[in-house]
């Protein structure tokens, strides 16, 4: 049983005159990546392992989620395969995941997220929303095998404003 959950980064500023890698998260990109981070935190989630694009916005996000998890730091890698938005790389790198982990979170970028979120779980998702985290699990015992999974939740920042 391998267990996916794939979370978008935080909403990003257009305002500075800097590389797409090099984005910043606006105010509500840093609330909303602790709100999900928190309800993920509340649902006593296992996670094996984090992984994260190497682009400022993604990994930004992943800290403040990670903090929120009381998460080790030394169990989360960047890889620059994650910085990708079409969808083939990413999935290539979770074809290649060691099979000793069985709870991977991954913290990366549209299109990629929705295409594979949509591709891989059994609902259709519209959009993976900034911050937004989607739950896929996969009756396989290896990473190479996963195809078509269910998709076991979403947690959308819209969801947990008050």
């Amino acid at each position: 049983m391998k267990n996916l959950f794939l979370m978008r980064h935080g909403k990003s500023s257009w305002e500075l005159n800097v590389s797409d890698q090099d984005r910043a998260l606006l105010q509500r990109g840093i609330t909303d990546a602790q709100l999900v981070g928190e309800e993920l935190k509340s649902k006593n989630v296992k996670i094996d392992r984090v992984f994260t694009s190497p682009a400022n916005r993604a990994f930004h996000t992943c800290m403040i989620c990670l903090r929120a998890l009381n998460y080790p730091l030394e169990n989360c890698s960047v890889d620059v395969d994650l910085y990708d938005f079409s969808g083939e790389k990413v999935f290539e790198f979770i074809q290649n995941l060691d099979d000793k982990l069985d709870n991977v979170l991954i913290f990366g970028h549209n299109h990629t997220f929705t295409y594979l979120a949509n591709t891989l779980g059994d609902k259709h998702i519209d959009n993976v929303p900034t911050s937004g985290l989607v739950h896929i699990k996969f009756n396989e015992d290896t990473w190479a095998n996963v195809s078509k999974g269910s998709t076991i939740q979403t947690i959308f920042p819209k969801q947990l404003r008050v």
